[in-house]
């Protein structure tokens, strides 16, 4: 993607972050000779080799899966928060703008056995039942309701390529304060995100 050289972030560590607590994405791929998208949950993991992948599964209703085929290269989109800025909050006169933070991933796809796509799900459910009232487990849940699992295909995208944009008034730095504090003056979460991202970018 397009990204001015002031709004990369280059930190992995970061952006893997970034990547972990917000995995659900957009999975692109060719279909038809067409650009085909769903959205769901990519979660960052690594291989018995150290490379890091992004383990999903879709429907098979979904006929994206049918134009998966074995190394072909997808790309995988994640969004965080965005927030609208009003040049109100400048000292010197400029249009408004919009923040947001944006983190593209390149990879090879393969698609993953039964065993290891029912093994990618218990991570998953575990991951996000963890901070559950009453957590449920796949381990607890019948062979019968088990057997859903046929109707997915799981993969995993071996990653290739991570591009990050972190727009957050990188050159308007004497408005920072201001811009932080107007955002946090609104109710919403994308606003109220990108005031937290601009002040820990600032500490």
């Amino acid at each position: 993607m397009y990204i001015p050289p002031h709004y990369t972030n280059n930190d992995i560590e970061e952006i893997k972050a970034f990547l972990k607590q917000n995995s659900f994405g957009i999975l692109i791929n060719i279909v038809d000779n067409k650009p085909w998208g769903t959205h769901i949950p990519l979660e960052l993991e690594t291989d018995g080799q150290g490379n890091d992948i992004l383990v999903g599964h879709i429907a098979k209703a979904n006929p994206q899966w049918k134009y998966f085929k074995d190394e072909s290269e997808v790309l995988c989109i994640f969004n965080g928060p965005h927030a609208y800025v009003s040049s109100s909050w400048y000292k010197e006169e400029e249009v408004p703008t919009w923040n947001y933070i944006a983190v593209h991933v390149y990879g090879k796809l393969s698609i993953l056995t039964e065993e290891e796509t029912m093994a990618a799900m218990h991570r998953l459910v575990d991951k996000y039942e963890n901070d559950s009232k009453n957590p449920i487990s796949l381990k607890n849940m019948s062979s019968k309701t088990l057997r859903q699992v046929k109707g997915v295909v799981g993969f995993h995208i071996k990653v290739s390529d991570i591009q990050a944009t972190y727009k957050l008034s990188q050159t308007r730095s004497d408005d920072h304060q201001k811009i932080i504090s107007e955002l946090k003056e609104r109710p919403d979460s994308g606003s109220q995100g990108i005031a937290d991202f601009m002040r820990d970018k600032k500490s």
